[in-house]
């Protein structure tokens, strides 16, 4: 689903919570077409009961309108316990978004929506939430829970980092993915929205991303990327200088006289990621700021699915 056939119902960004729910409501309409079809019968407050589970919770009245058993879920009955860490350094503030530009088309602004368009999704499957935000700090942290003020504390905070103006921030990602890994108990779903612009080792990098799985724990990786200057590196051929967002260095370039060998590393790294995430079983996603939500919420399903 594109969101501009939506955003026109809002007339600004001011509730991130409906926005999220305008995208979710589409996908869910959507989803006869989908390999989830049927699956949108399950959003709700309760769950199909199982023969041999207690029967203090069925709603009777439900019974009588639909001849189907279902119980009731209360907060602590989640299905799911879901973590979402998002990288807020100052690489993810890029592209500096002109005056008319809707928040979602930076990374970071990508990365907060999706985060609260999963999070929609896990509330109406009555399942548990929490969040971690990291940059050369450990901004923020939230334990994994399904109540509705959990709910709406976590999103005043993806609000909160939208208004926030980000000074020059290097990441300090491998410190705090250990940190996160060490936070997290239960066996859960960790989704983490980056855009693995990071500075340090390589292999220590993918074994803090490798800790994320400890206790049994699924890892998804949303490669949050803007294709056309980050991958593609598409810039006409007038000199332009170049800033590296976390350190403040500068380099005045011809962008033809590189793109062809920026081209080739960029690929070459994309492919080492894959590679590397496929060989440590995190599963890995690129996705552009240009593309759907339902790219991010169609991967979840098929991972929620096989997480089991």
């Amino acid at each position: 689903m594109k969101i501009e056939s939506q955003i026109e119902k809002i007339s600004s960004f001011q509730h991130l919570e409906l926005l999220a729910n305008q995208v979710v409501e589409g996908f869910i309409s959507g989803m006869h077409k989908s390999p989830f079809h049927g699956f949108s019968a399950e959003f709700a407050e309760h769950k199909v009961y199982n023969i041999g589970e207690s029967t203090k919770h069925i709603d009777w009245k439900l019974f009588a309108k639909t001849d189907r058993l279902y119980t009731k879920c209360f907060e602590e009955e989640t299905n799911l316990r879901c973590h979402i860490i998002i990288d807020n350094s100052s690489s993810m503030h890029y592209p500096k978004l002109k005056d008319n530009q809707p928040f979602y088309e930076s990374k970071i602004g990508f990365s907060i929506l999706a985060s609260a368009v999963l999070m929609n999704l896990l509330k109406k499957q009555r399942d548990a939430v929490g969040l971690s935000v990291f940059s050369d700090r450990y901004e923020y942290y939230a334990p994994e829970k399904g109540s509705d003020r959990h709910h709406r504390m976590i999103l005043n905070k993806l609000e909160g980092l939208l208004e926030t103006t980000k000074e020059s921030k290097q990441t300090d990602t491998i410190t705090y993915l250990h940190q996160i890994a060490e936070k997290i108990h239960r066996r859960s779903m960790i989704i983490l929205f980056t855009d693995m612009f990071q500075s340090e080792n390589e292999e220590a990098l993918f074994n803090a991303l490798q800790h994320l799985k400890h206790n049994k724990h699924k890892v998804v990786l949303f490669h949050v990327i803007d294709k056309e200057t980050e991958l593609k590196f598409d810039f006409d051929n007038a000199p332009r200088k170049f800033i590296d967002l976390e350190t403040g260095d500068e380099v005045v370039i011809f962008a033809d006289n590189v793109k062809q060998e920026y081209e080739k590393q960029v690929s070459d790294y994309f492919k080492k990621l894959a590679l590397t995430c496929a060989q440590n079983k995190i599963k890995y996603i690129p996705v552009g700021v240009d593309e759907s939500f339902e790219k991010i919420l169609t991967a979840y399903l098929v991972e929620k699915q096989k997480f089991g």
